[in-house]
Parts: C-alpha cells; structure tokens; sequence
C-alpha cells in the first residue's frame, strides 16, 4: 500500500502534546511510521515536501523530516499535469500548497492520503480520487 503523509502530518509529534487529539494522532502517526520502517506500507514524497521542510525554521525537526525522504519508495517533482490538477484543487477552496501536495499522491497513485487538517479531511470526505484521512481514521481503515 502507497502512503503519502503531508507536512503537517510530519510534524506533528512536534506539536503540543497535551490536547488529546494531538497526542492519539501522533501515536497513530507513529504507529504509520513504524509500518513503513517494517516494508508494511510504502511511502511518497514530492518536492513540496522538500520545499514545505526546507522552510522549516527548526533545524532537529527540519532533519527528523528529511530523513523521511530516503524511506520513500516513490518521489515527484514538479510536472504540467501534477500542476494542472492542483489549479484544479485550489479552484475549489484547496490552498495552493495543500493542493500541491494533494495532486502529488494522486500523480503518484497513493492510495491514501493522510494529514492532520481538519479542513482538508472535510473538504475532501467524498473525493473520488484518492482517500483522505488522518492518521487515526487511517489505523481504523486497517483490516
């Protein structure tokens, strides 16, 4: 299975851990982890990722994440079709990065997408394209 975690996702067991959604959904986050290290689940990156933790003003956190990309089984840069479809995305509400990334893992045929946005989860409930979800929704799609 073709995962794609975004930057929020990424970062958030460096997020405050004393609110309980935030800490359930680092444990997920994790646990998600944890799979791709045991070859369980496959990981995407894109060149947003690259472009969204480069611009990470905290360098533990900046290399924590980066490491990421050497696990990842698939990578995209930035192409026309890749592009055209996140104008499409950001036509509808989606804003421009969290559009990147979005036409990323469908360009990579990700079979989820996995973030912590709220509005991104809700804007995207029904989207036939590919499954957003956080990383909790994600466990409980687990069979």
């Amino acid at each position: 299975m073709l995962i794609y975690l975004d930057n929020c996702c990424f970062n958030r067991p460096f997020d405050d851990q004393k609110q309980i959604r935030i800490h359930i959904e680092t444990e997920a986050k994790l646990f998600i982890q944890g799979k791709v290290l045991a070859d369980e689940f496959q990981l995407a990156w894109s060149f947003i990722l690259d472009y969204e933790n480069a611009a990470n003003p905290f360098p533990e956190r900046k290399e924590t994440i980066a490491n990421w990309k050497k696990r990842a089984a698939i990578d995209t840069d930035e192409t026309k079709i890749l592009l055209d479809m996140a104008r499409q995305l950001n036509i509808k509400g989606i804003k421009a990065k969290d559009s990147l990334h979005i036409a990323s893992s469908i360009v990579m045929q990700c079979d989820y997408f996995i973030t912590t946005n709220l509005f991104l989860i809700k804007k995207l409930a029904n989207f036939e394209k590919i499954n957003v979800v956080s990383p909790i929704d994600f466990i409980n799609c687990l069979k």
